[in-house]
């Protein structure tokens, strides 16, 4: 079996934003007769309807997408046909042959297309769900700009913010299967009795910090341990609910102790390739008291540098 992507799940699209669009009254409400509808709805975790037959993204034509305002819908930009697509954050319609999936589950499961197209509308859905009053002002904001900006009575006006992460798979930089990378137990998630997920190590770039120094300052913290070389690998947004997530790989020592920060970490662990290939496959690796090991979901970029790395 090969784990090797092409870049990261979420970092794939195939849509030109057109953002002289945006502004151009006139043309956007032409674009909307002839537009292709992505709905999501953030009250239930931002799910939208995919096909059952080929796990594709159902849009719909304007005439038949849920009713919203003119000023709900976000325009998202043009296809390579020319063909405008817009989403709007709406309850989701019943349709048959169809089911309501989030973008954690599938991500990794979708086409370029597709991820490109769900990634967009749902960090923009979720930033205007978190942004109905101004941060400036205090007072309510309005979208404007065709969703990609909201502005108060008074006319001061916000715009979509991302905000930076690193993430970095810490290895022992030996080749073949006897190569060990580093995982961790974080302490937020939710432990299981029959499974146990380790995923590389993360955090916010912080005010003022370059993103290599957020990797060093992260892994000092939550694991204690200086690292040696540290390589750029990829980004790719993460809108749960405004993340961008910049992906290192970056070398340290197993011979040296491992010193977990109890509030981040329950546990970290050093795994070799072997066993990383076998829990990819299918097979099953257990923790020091008996739990099965499990991995980042697909559409993580953690799973994407796991999978890189192990094809080293």
């Amino acid at each position: 079996m090969t784990h090797e992507r092409p870049g990261p799940p979420l970092a794939r699209t195939t849509l030109d934003r057109s953002a002289h669009r945006r502004r151009d009254a006139e043309w956007l409400a032409t674009a909307w007769e002839r537009a292709r509808v992505l709905v999501l709805d953030t009250r239930s975790g931002g799910r939208t309807l995919i096909s059952d037959d080929d796990g594709r993204l159902v849009l719909f034509a304007p005439e038949t997408a849920p009713v919203v305002e003119p000023e709900a819908r976000m325009f998202l930009g043009e296809e390579p046909d020319g063909g405008p697509v817009f989403a709007i954050d709406a309850p989701l319609p019943t349709v048959e042959g169809t089911r309501a999936v989030n973008l954690r589950d599938v991500g990794h499961q979708l086409d370029d297309r597709d991820a490109g197209l769900m990634t967009t509308a749902l960090a923009l859905a979720n930033w205007h769900a978190a942004h109905t009053f101004s941060p400036a002002s205090g007072n309510a904001t309005s979208t404007h700009e065709a969703g990609w900006s909201r502005v108060d009575d008074g006319g001061k006006q916000v715009w979509p913010r991302t905000d930076p992460a690193m993430i970095v798979l810490v290895h022992d930089g030996v080749a073949g299967p006897d190569g060990r990378c580093l995982l961790g137990n974080n302490a937020a998630w939710a432990g299981g009795a029959d499974l146990r997920r380790f995923s590389c190590l993360a955090g916010y770039v912080e005010p003022g910090e370059s993103a290599e120094a957020a990797v060093i300052r992260e892994v000092a913290e939550e694991v204690g341990l200086p690292l040696g070389p540290i390589t750029y690998v990829a980004s790719q947004p993460w809108p749960f609910p405004a993340s961008l997530m910049l992906g290192f790989s970056a070398i340290a020592d197993p011979a040296l102790p491992v010193t977990v920060d109890p509030e981040e970490i329950v546990e970290a662990r050093w795994f070799t390739r072997r066993e990383i290939g076998t829990i990819l496959d299918g097979g099953e690796v257990l923790t020091h008291d008996g739990v099965k090991v499990g991995l980042p979901m697909g559409a993580s970029i953690a799973h994407y540098l796991i999978a890189q790395w192990l094809g080293a």
